[in-house]
């Protein structure tokens, strides 16, 4: 190996962690999001603007929750169980102009 091909490596190894490390955060905010929607969708709430509350006060709880309001929620029933699903973009800047922007959507189990 020479030592080009073990620079070559090393950035590339180096550029994917830093894209890990970006990443990381708005992974685990969807993931959270998630977890409050089974949990509120379980409770079976019987309005909208319950369901809508709740989330909220799920995400003063919840300090990694910043991109959905409970405004932003999709509340509907199918077969008598509440669904609730949400959508939301995430730009993750990388460096100067360049950015990755991550479509997460999901709903209630």
């Amino acid at each position: 190996m020479t030592l080009f091909g073990l620079m070559f490596w090393a950035l590339l190894i180096g550029f994917g962690a830093y894209l890990v490390v970006r990443i990381l955060p708005t992974i685990n905010e969807y993931a959270t999001i998630q977890r409050a929607v089974d949990k509120i969708a379980a409770a079976q709430p019987t309005t909208v603007a319950e369901v809508r509350q709740l989330f909220d006060k799920q995400r003063d709880l919840e300090y990694s929750i910043s991109e959905v309001t409970g405004k932003d929620l999709v509340i509907t029933k199918e077969n008598d169980r509440v669904v609730i699903a949400f959508a939301y973009n995430k730009e993750v800047p990388i460096y100067g102009p360049v950015y990755v922007l991550i479509k997460y959507e999901g709903r209630s189990k």
